[in-house]
């Protein structure tokens, strides 16, 4: 077919001549499907409205030879043409700005280039809130609130319970309004959340740390009475919750309809790369909040007051707060310029008529109801849809499958950092930079190499879910490596006795002759780090009677110790504060098997994501990912943290006693921790291996010849568009 010149912009593009692309029409009688555009300009070349789809009634003035736009100022003609055609969008505003407030100088980011960096910006503010703040301050949280695990894990959850509850309004009427508005909106909200978490730090009463130096050493110990140790700042969990709560109605439209938005304006071959892009700064947004987060940490929660105790004491309590005021801040700042986009970016339609279906053939017909124009945009179509999905069983097994992932993905997020603070016998920062130094390749370049990958071998529907499942496998067999773990440091009267025999049945025994006249009280834990390699519950229980500082790190040290054991000579010995460091000779074999499991199970996450994409109709695609998000979270993302904080509850060692109640926990047991979560993962792994086994299996692609429009039509991939396809020389350009 001869192609004539045209005049392409990066806005819209405009036929000079007649362009008439053609194919056998589906429909018995039909001689052909004719695909025009349409674009006017003004005398300078100026844009002045972008084409859209529209279908009209044969007129008998129309002529082959007439051309689709007119160059005369002014004039304005519309061709009506059996099929699908493009005609000038009168009405539509496509610019940049607010209202009427369009300047010339914003429409530079009226592209999807534009419109991705936003969204990157408010994905990365989005993981770095929910996913890197909030899971490095857990322990410290625990510790200023005297939170349990459990409670700290349904924190975690209201997020996901937030969005539960906003996700089938928000990506039914969202995916078939103005998405920009829809997310502006969430991102402000998302915002707002951030700031009232913050709120406890400010109505609360000033922490006290009773620290060694505090109460006083062997023979001087002193206690706050019950009445006054005793407070019920675990009430303030509410006050978190209802941040994640706006967290996860802020963010339902980040995922949903952000990535829909995203894959409507762009080629078809190109989105798998622009929402790996978009994933990828929601991934390394909580690399970057563990370790901002964790540098926050070394700061004391009550800035510009001195404290006797270092970041590496149990009691310490750093500045948790400080990131929620500033992601808050920055979230209502970037709400403002994704509310200015238009409702399309300008030149999207020709990305939508080349558009090749791969969704699912449901046997009775059902899933062509979906590619009726007005299907969709009332409530009584809303039981329709979701009929729809369920009868499409690819879609539902990957739902399922997400599920499988998200449970370990949320429950490793929020207590991972936990886990390495007890493996490696670190501090809660320590931890914190630790785990934000695995995800940041690991996550990061898992997620963006999912989408370079699916690009890149140009995989069709089938392929992706096969990528999906070859993931999940690699990660199934490097989650073994929890098998092993570090042993915990000895600490007298919790893992062993003072003499360093068993501890009988496995009871706590912090009493010792050494000890005895000493007048312990457990209220007051502060370990202490004997010469001995043995931790001790306190100075006290340790039976040290005298306190200096190390110039050399700051520390206190403190000294004859009586239940010390010097190494060499006889006598008491001498303890330093804080943990006692672990020499774990299996950290770096824990560390790299960690961060295979990691990269695995975010390599499989854009692919997923992009074979929920295909699989459904073009107009279900925001309702699809609202139905998909609520089953990962309800599934996974809600039980997930709630599920691991009982687990790792059950392998406590040793609680937080306040006059009687039981606070957070103070040591875990290493080997119960591995145990527990290997069995968690292998049960995950395992089904979510199933699942994209069976999503696979029940697979059924349409026929080639029956979707209209040409891209990526082969199953090898070796080219975009099939031969009898012709394309839009504007593709090209990209």
């Amino acid at each position: 077919m001869a192609m004539p010149q045209n005049s392409t912009r990066e806005n819209g593009f405009c036929f000079t001549q007649t362009r008439d692309f053609s194919h056998p029409s589906p429909h018995p009688g039909d001689s052909s499907r004719t695909f025009s555009a349409a674009r006017r300009q003004d005398a300078c070349g100026t844009p002045v409205s972008n084409g859209i789809a529209s279908s009209g009634v044969p007129s008998p003035s129309d002529s082959c030879a007439e051309p689709l736009c007119s160059t005369t100022p002014g004039e304005e003609e519309t061709r009506f043409e059996e099929g699908i055609k493009y005609v000038s969008a009168d009405g539509e505003e496509l610019a940049c700005g607010w209202g009427g407030f369009t300047p010339g100088c914003l429409q530079l980011c009226n592209t999807s280039k534009g419109v991705l960096f936003f969204l990157c910006v408010a994905s990365f503010l989005q993981g770095m809130t929910v996913n890197g703040f909030i899971n490095t301050v857990i322990t410290s949280i625990e510790r200023r609130f005297d939170l349990r695990s459990y409670q700290s894990g349904l924190i975690a959850s209201s997020y996901d319970i937030a969005a539960c509850v906003c996700l089938t309004f928000v990506s039914y009427f969202g995916g078939n309004g103005h998405k920009p508005r829809w997310l502006g909106w969430g991102v402000l909200v998302m915002g707002l959340g951030s700031l009232l978490f913050a709120l406890p730090h400010f109505t609360t009463g000033q922490y006290e740390a009773r620290s060694a130096a505090d109460v006083g050493v062997c023979g001087g110990n002193q206690s706050l009475p019950c009445s006054q140790a005793a407070s019920s700042l675990s009430s303030y969990r509410f006050v978190f919750m209802l941040g994640q709560f706006l967290h996860g109605m802020g963010a339902t439209p980040l995922y949903t309809l952000g990535v829909t938005y995203l894959d409507e304006n762009v080629k078809t071959n190109y989105s798998p790369v622009y929402i790996a892009v978009f994933y990828t700064a929601a991934i390394l947004g909580p690399a970057a909040g563990y370790l901002v987060g964790g540098m926050f940490l070394n700061i004391y929660t009550e800035i510009g007051r001195e404290i006797g105790i270092s970041p590496e004491n149990t009691l310490w309590v750093g500045a948790w707060w400080i990131g929620f005021l500033g992601a808050g801040a920055a979230s209502l700042l970037i709400s403002i310029p994704i509310l200015g986009y238009p409702q399309r970016l300008p030149g999207s339609q020709r990305y939508i008529v080349m558009r090749v279906s791969e969704a699912h053939q449901i046997k009775d017909g059902s899933h062509k109801k979906a590619s009726d124009p007005n299907f969709g945009k009332t409530v009584k179509d809303l039981p329709r849809s979701v009929l729809l999905l369920l009868k499409n069983p690819t879609f539902i097994f990957l739902c399922l499958a997400g599920a499988t992932e998200a449970t370990l993905i949320a429950g490793m997020s929020t207590f991972g950092p936990k886990f390495l603070e007890s493996q490696f016998s670190l501090s809660a920062s320590e931890a914190a930079t630790f785990f934000g130094y695995l995800v940041v390749p690991a996550g990061g370049g898992g997620t963006f190499l999912g989408g370079f990958l699916v690009n890149k071998f140009k995989l069709r529907c089938s392929g992706i879910i096969k990528l999906c499942l070859l993931c999940t496998v690699s990660s199934l067999l490097a989650i073994l490596i929890f098998f092993i773990h570090c042993p915990n440091m000895p600490m007298a009267g919790v893992t062993q006795m003072y003499d360093g025999s068993a501890l009988p049945g496995g009871h706590l025994n912090l009493t010792a002759a050494c000890n005895a006249k000493c007048g312990c009280l457990q209220e007051t834990y502060s370990p202490v780090c004997g010469s001995d390699d043995i931790m001790y519950y306190s100075p006290c229980h340790a039976g040290c009677k005298k306190v200096s500082e190390n110039l050399r790190n700051g520390k206190k040290v403190y000294h004859e110790c009586s239940c010390v054991n010097r190494t060499l000579l006889p006598g008491p010995g001498d303890a330093e504060a804080g943990k006692c460091t672990s020499s774990c000779a299996k950290r770096p074999l824990l560390l790299c098997f960690m961060f295979v499991v990691i990269l695995f199970t975010f390599l499989s996450s854009i692919p997923a994501l992009t074979a929920t994409l295909r699989c459904v109709s073009d107009r279900q695609r925001s309702f699809a990912l609202g139905i998909q998000w609520i089953v990962v979270r309800t599934l996974g993302g809600i039980p997930g943290p709630i599920a691991f904080g009982s687990m790792i509850d059950k392998s406590c060692l040793l609680w937080q006693d306040q006059c009687g109640e039981q606070g957070s926990c103070y040591v875990y047991q290493n080997s119960a921790m591995s145990r527990y979560t290997l069995i968690a993962g292998l049960v995950y792994k395992v089904l979510g291996t199933t699942f994209f086994v069976v999503a696979c299996l029940l697979y059924k692609p349409p026929p080639p010849e029956s979707a209209p429009g040409s891209s990526d039509a082969s199953e090898n991939g070796h080219s975009d568009l099939q031969e009898h396809k012709p394309s839009l020389p504007a593709e090209e350009d990209m």
